[in-house]
C-alpha cells in the first residue's frame, strides 16, 4: 500500500531541521537492514528523538513505526499524522493489543521503533530497559539494531522550554550493529545485551560532540557524571516518586 502520508511528514522534518541549521553527525547507519523486520531500540532524552531516530532510517529507506503513547494518538493535531503513519499506539488499559500490533508489524517485514526506557531520561543517563523490546525480537524471530542519541535534549525535553531557534546545535546519531536473539536466550538476557550496546552507543555519541558547555549556566543539559548539573539518576527517580 502507498505511503501518501510518511514521505511528505519527512520532508517537512528535513525542512525544519534545515531551518534550525541543525548540525548532524550520523554513523552506522548501514546497520539497518534494507528489507525484514527490526527492532530499533534507542536512548530517550527528548521529545523529538523518534524524529531522529527516524533520519537515522533514511538511508537504509526503511520507514519507522513507533510504539507510543496512546495519548498522543488522542490529539486533534498528532493522532490523525500518527495514525496515517502507522505508527503503533500503547495503551496499557488495552493489555497486550500494542504487543500483538508490534509482532504484527514485524512478522511482515516492518522496522518498529521502540524506547525501553519507556519515558524520557531527565538525568540523561541510560535508565533500565523494559524487557518488551527483547520480547518483541524473539518472538517475531527479527534482530535488534540499537541506536544511541545525543544533543536532543538541547532542542526540547522535560521540563524545559522548547529551543527551537536558529542556534546551530549539533545532534550526534551512533548505529551499532544487529543483534540477534540466541536459540536459548532469554528476555532479560537480550534486553541487558541490547542495553550494554545502547551504553556503548551513547558513550562514543557523548565523546564525539563537538562542543561543550559555556559556564553553570549551559551545564543543565550534560549529565551530573560528565561534570554537568542535570539531576543524578537518584535524583531523576526520586523526582518521579520511585
Amino acid at each position: 500500500m502507498a505511503e501518501l502520508v510518511y514521505p511528505p511528514v519527512i520532508g517537512v522534518a528535513r525542512g525544519m531541521f534545515r531551518a534550525l541549521d541543525l548540525r548532524f553527525d550520523i554513523k552506522g547507519t548501514e546497520h539497518l537492514p534494507q528489507r525484514g523486520g527490526a527492532v530499533l531500540v534507542s536512548n530517550h532524552i527528548g521529545y523529538l528523538d523518534f524524529v531522529f531516530c527516524g533520519l537515522a532510517a533514511r538511508p537504509a529507506k526503511r520507514l519507522v513505526r513507533f510504539m507510543a503513547k496512546e495519548s498522543v494518538f488522542r490529539h486533534k493535531v498528532s493522532g490523525p499524522l500518527m495514525r496515517a503513519m502507522k505508527h503503533i499506539p500503547v495503551d496499557r488499559a488495552a493489555g497486550m493489543e500494542a504487543y500483538r500490533h508490534a509482532l504484527a508489524a514485524l512478522r511482515s517485514g516492518e522496522v518498529v521503533g521502540v524506547f525501553p526506557e519507556a519515558t524520557i531520561s531527565t538525568s540523561f543517563t541510560l535508565k533500565e530497559f523494559k524487557s518488551g523490546a527483547a520480547r518483541l525480537a524473539q518472538e517475531a524471530g527479527v534482530p535488534i539494531v540499537p541506536m544511541a542519541l545525543w544533543g536532543t535534549q538541547r532542542l526540547w525535553t522535560k521540563g524545559r522550554k522548547r529551543d527551537l531557534g536558529r542556534k546551530h546545535i549539533p545532534v550526534t546519531i551512533r548505529v551499532g550493529e544487529p543483534l540477534t536473539p540466541e536459540p536459548a536466550e532469554t528476555a532479560d538476557s537480550l534486553t541487558r545485551r541490547a542495553r550494554t550496546r545502547v551504553q556503548e552507543l551513547l558513550e562514543a555519541a557523548q565523546r564525539a560532540y563537538p562542543v561543550r558547555e559555556r559556564g553553570a549556566a549551559d551545564s543543565w543539559w550534560v549529565p551530573a557524571h560528565l561534570g554537568g548539573t542535570a539531576p543524578t539518576p537518584a535524583q531523576a527517580l526520586a523526582a518521579e516518586g520511585r
